[in-house]
């Protein structure tokens, strides 16, 4: 029996589902986070731990009879993909970004927008079948917005905040004492991946829902970034748009007042657009 394996895998971790060639799913799998570029060997390990799951659910088997599509992040760095394809097992293998998979699931091949805002951040538009992205280019030097972002720019708020050349706040003071000071900052800093950044997110959207200062200026900034992503993508004229990823649903409601009437809920995830293209190999 042909067995087809479609896997997501994002900043913060990978799912896998397996399913026969009517795309009945027949198992599923997690995995760590598989960013080809930051770390290809953890996000390769991530992958086949997800994928050995995921066929395990299925009754078990050799992941050398698998026909997959692996949507990753990083994968939009030609190099990192391909070290990724050359080190796979599987019968027939198809690599694209973790965003490329995440629009068409969410769209399908309908018109739209996807602002796909985890632990990193990247925005894509599909118009008359045609696809296009912007962003998503890590953390080092991009990703605005995205949970990782946030959680970085708390804690540059917090060394400018004790430097005294930003504004002081509760979040902001309780971020410095628990990291022991600017020195436990920096310390964090160093050795933190983007993950590890992005765990602080929700924290600060928590504290700016209840009015801390400090929150509310790294959460307008962050803001800032979305809009100006999405209006670039609209400016060829107004579709509408989906958010996705661990924060898509609350830039959403931030959003609703801008974008009334566009926001739509997405059709299927990252994973059911790996499955259908996967479903697709010869």
């Amino acid at each position: 029996m042909a067995l087809y394996l479609g896997v997501d895998g994002g900043g913060s971790g990978c799912r896998a589902v397996v399913a026969d060639a009517s795309g009945r799913v027949l198992g599923r799998g997690e995995g760590g986070p598989a960013n080809v570029w930051t770390d290809p060997d953890g996000a390769r390990a991530s992958i086949l731990a997800a994928a050995g799951a995921a066929l395990a659910g299925a009754g078990g088997g050799a992941l050398s009879d698998l026909r997959a599509v692996l949507g990753v992040a990083g994968a939009n760095v030609p190099e990192a993909a391909g070290r990724l394809a050359a080190g796979l097992p599987f019968a027939a293998a198809r690599i694209e970004t973790d965003a490329f998979l995440a629009l068409k699931g969410a769209l399908g091949e309908a018109d739209g927008i996807v602002a796909a805002i985890g632990t990193g951040s990247v925005y894509g538009v599909q118009r008359g079948g045609a696809v296009r992205f912007i962003g998503g280019w890590g953390l080092v030097l991009g990703d605005q917005g995205s949970g990782a972002w946030i959680g970085r720019s708390l804690l540059e708020a917090a060394l400018l905040a004790h430097d005294g050349l930003g504004g002081e706040s509760p979040l902001l003071s309780a971020v410095l004492a628990e990291h022991g000071g600017p020195a436990g900052i920096v310390a964090f800093g160093q050795r933190a991946s983007p993950a590890d950044f992005a765990r602080l997110a929700p924290r600060l959207l928590a504290a700016a829902a209840e009015g801390d200062p400090g929150a509310g200026a790294v959460l307008a900034a962050a803001e800032g970034h979305v809009a100006r992503a999405i209006d670039r993508l609209m400016a060829e004229g107004r579709v509408p748009v989906c958010f996705l990823g661990g924060l898509g649903p609350a830039f959403a409601t931030q959003f609703e007042a801008l974008y009334g009437g566009l926001i739509r809920p997405p059709a299927g995830s990252a994973l059911d657009g790996a499955l259908a293209l996967a479903l697709t190999l010869p």
